[in-house]
């Protein structure tokens, strides 16, 4: 029995696979009769979840590099079992970059992207949205590469695991730079909401962390890109009535020890050592926690917070901390930022009734507000209900029935998902 990563959910596969070639990975798909993907474990519901077979591609060698930078485009194709951490330094060393990262960087590519995982920016997409390219095998054992440009490539970057096993993902790269973080405290609630535009742009990233049952909002963490190789100077991001700037590097959760946060106080350093909020030599958590995230339209973050603010006594016994974060827009079939977005993102205690109890709540006040949950965290939406805000959800049900027709990939949710 195999465990995700948060020891909430105890999977029902009765077999884990993990071919090393194309060929072994085809021989898992012919003589499975129910198949999933698994990546690094950290989905915190039943997404990934079969009674057959799970397969995971992190050994999967296909005779190419692991991490493959073309030269003249700058698109790094890796081998999609990989996780970021594990491809960010290599792609330092080739004097290359991502845009974004998320605030793990021990995350899988493929389980990340298919998942709409994201990091933070008012400019910057998830990390769905620099994928350029896609190779997967489907459960006729045969490979299909996708690239941007075709209609069915929006429809399977967010694929929820739903048409293939991913083996390849093919990212935009730039230039490297480096970041510097700064952290600000005890942000007035009403700075925060008069002039949210100018603190979720004064860097290229921007979280807000709290309790919402605080005066105040407890951090906020701004990574601004300095040129590669600045020195550190006494600049700040931003000017703000009530803002006082860290003297002394802070984690998320309040009591916590900030060792395994990446480093603060304006430090410049690589992009891969600061745009993720944990080192990837650290084990951020003990992964004793639930996790939820809420995405929306950007122009209603406001009523959001509001609402999110009166429900503080009802949330934060639950809770260990929250984030508040920006998202652009892109066109992916089943990424949840059809427009600027905003996400609220919970991370809660390990106490599955309680939180399930506070679900709906939280709920009442945010979907009506557009909101769509991560596909990858717990909540209590009827699953029909959030298909339906989706426009293309149809597109996508008819896509997963072109590339696995007889149904092989489907299990948890997602299985109750399709129908």
């Amino acid at each position: 029995m195999h465990r995700n990563w948060a020891g909430n959910l105890t999977y029902s596969a009765r077999e884990v696979a993990r071919p090393t070639t194309l060929d072994e990975l085809a021989d898992v798909l012919a003589r499975a009769d129910r198949v999933r993907a698994l990546g690094s474990r950290h989905s915190f519901n039943d997404i990934a979840d079969t009674t057959g077979v799970h397969v995971q591609v992190d050994g999967l060698d296909d005779g190419r590099p692991a991490v493959d930078v073309d030269p003249g485009t700058g698109v790094v194709s890796v081998a999609a079992g990989l996780r970021y951490g594990d491809i960010m330094r290599t792609l330092h060393l080739q004097g290359r970059a991502l845009a974004t990262m998320a605030s793990l960087p021990h995350i899988s590519v493929a389980g990340a992207v298919a998942t709409a995982t994201h990091g933070s920016g008012d400019a910057t997409k998830s990390l769905a949205g620099a994928v350029v390219g896609l190779e997967l095998m489907t459960p006729d054992g045969r490979q299909h590469r996708l690239v941007r440009g075709e209609d069915e490539f929006a429809g399977a970057v967010v694929s929820l695991g739903a048409l293939g096993v991913v083996t390849r993902v093919e990212l935009e790269t730039e230039p490297t730079y480096d970041v510097r973080q700064d952290v600000a405290l005890d942000l007035p609630w009403d700075v925060l909401l008069e002039r949210f535009d100018d603190v979720t742009g004064a860097a290229s990233s921007v979280s807000v962390f709290t309790g919402w049952d605080e005066p105040a909002a407890r951090q906020v963490w701004f990574k601004s890109r300095v040129p590669a190789g600045a020195a550190a100077d006494d600049g700040r991001p931003v000017s703000l009535p009530g803002l006082r700037w860290a003297t002394e590097p802070q984690h998320p959760v309040p009591g916590m020890d900030p060792v395994a946060c990446t480093e603060q106080l304006g430090v410049p350093g690589p992009w891969h050592d600061r745009l993720s909020h944990f080192k990837l030599e650290f084990t951020p958590s003990s992964g004793a926690e639930l996790q939820s995230e809420y995405l929306l339209p950007r122009r209603n973050a406001a009523t959001a917070i509001a609402a999110l603010r009166s429900l503080g006594p009802v949330v934060a016994p639950q809770l260990q901390t929250s984030e508040i974060r920006t998202i652009a827009a892109d066109d992916l079939w089943l990424s949840p930022f059809a427009e600027d977005s905003v996400g609220f993102h919970f991370t809660w205690l390990p106490h599955d009734a309680d939180v399930a109890a506070v679900l709906p709540r939280l709920e009442e006040a945010l979907l009506p507000l557009g909101a769509r949950p991560h596909w990858g965290k717990i909540f209590a939406a009827d699953l029909r209900d959030v298909a339906a805000t989706y426009p293309r959800f149809g597109d996508f049900r008819a896509l997963a029935g072109k590339l696995d027709p007889a149904g092989k990939l489907r299990g948890g949710y997602v299985e109750r998902l399709l129908g």
